[in-house]
């Protein structure tokens, strides 16, 4: 089990400064000497996009089911959600929830790639976790994605839910969502949720910010080229990326409090320490934590492992504080 030291404020605090698990260490080797030069050699088109999400998709059908969940099918207008449900618990989703975003750079994964976490997720929380397949590039652009979440989350006030007992979630992608659909809820008039969540989350769209950062030559299978390519075919119009699709340029004052958790060699890592500094000097309590030999969101492709047990943990921890708040301390 690795050895966490779990931070309570002061964003920035190494998790794990003891060291890496042998499990963690075989998955940095693999993403630095095979998934790492896949990445970085085959281009990200329109082309590729869906043949990559076949690929990963194929891979994660060969997977076993986790276990100790109930799942629930949910079709909306253009996407699908997954209900899990700890296996007995048949919480009413007014009891609290996570809205979980998966992430696979807005063209990649889906329920069955990320079933694994949201299912460890609603084990560790005992609510229900509901994983949002959202629409994804090429047919879609990120504005659709956000959209498609913020039409998950009025399902969920329609059925009962209350805000003040909803964690927004998302690894990668689903990290920009998670704050991306909290902004614009609050742009249209909608309810803020109890908090966020972002898992090596994606939160500046604008790549040549990030083009001197130290980590763009030490993230061990992050290409910069392949982040400014979704952000080409995602976000960008007429070759133009309006800064307002970045959360980090996003209202933030209107944020709940929001837990930031990334790998402290990850290229994300830029994005996670601009919002923390951001979210606090508009005074949103916010905490980041880095971890030392992790791959970009480890705890999505492996939950099981030593680290993203821990990991997974420490966001159930912060899950269970937010929907279990004082309404004085909702923002607090």
């Amino acid at each position: 089990m690795a050895t966490v030291r779990v931070l309570e404020s002061g964003p920035g605090v190494v998790a794990n400064p003891d060291g890496s698990s042998l499990t963690s260490r075989m998955l940095l080797l693999a993403c630095r000497g095979v998934v790492g030069p896949v990445v970085r050699h085959c281009p990200v088109t329109p082309l590729t996009m869906p043949l990559a999400r076949m690929l990963v998709d194929g891979l994660a059908a060969l997977r076993p089911g986790p276990s100790g969940v109930e799942r629930e099918q949910v079709r909306l207008n253009g996407f699908r959600m997954e209900i899990l449900r700890p296996a007995g618990a048949r919480k009413a989703l007014h009891d609290g929830a996570v809205m979980y975003m998966h992430g696979g750079g807005f063209f990649l994964c889906g329920l069955d790639t990320h079933r694994p976490v949201a299912a460890a997720l609603a084990r560790r929380t005992g609510l229900a976790v509901v994983n949002v397949e959202y629409r994804q590039l090429p047919g879609a652009s990120i504005l659709d994605s956000v959209q498609d979440c913020l039409t998950a989350y009025r399902w969920l006030l329609r059925h009962g839910a209350d805000p003040a007992r909803i964690v927004f979630a998302g690894d990668s992608a689903g990290g920009y969502l998670s704050f991306a659909t909290a902004l614009r809820a609050v742009e249209i008039g909608l309810p803020t949720p109890a908090g966020l969540v972002g898992l090596s989350p994606l939160l500046d769209l604008d790549c040549a910010a990030k083009q001197d950062y130290m980590n763009v030559d030490r993230d061990p299978y992050i290409p910069l080229c392949g982040l400014e390519h979704v952000v080409e075919y995602g976000a960008k119009v007429a070759g133009r990326l309006d800064p307002a699709l970045s959360p980090v340029n996003g209202a933030l004052a209107s944020l709940p409090p929001a837990l930031l958790i990334v790998g402290e060699d990850e290229l994300l890592r830029y994005d996670c320490e601009l919002m923390a500094d951001r979210l606090t000097a508009a005074g949103v309590p916010n905490s980041l934590e880095l971890w030392r030999g992790q791959v970009h969101a480890f705890m999505s492709i492996l939950p099981n492992m030593p680290e993203s047990r821990s990991v997974l943990g420490r966001v159930a921890r912060f899950v269970r504080a937010r929907i279990e708040a004082e309404p004085s301390e909702r923002t607090a």
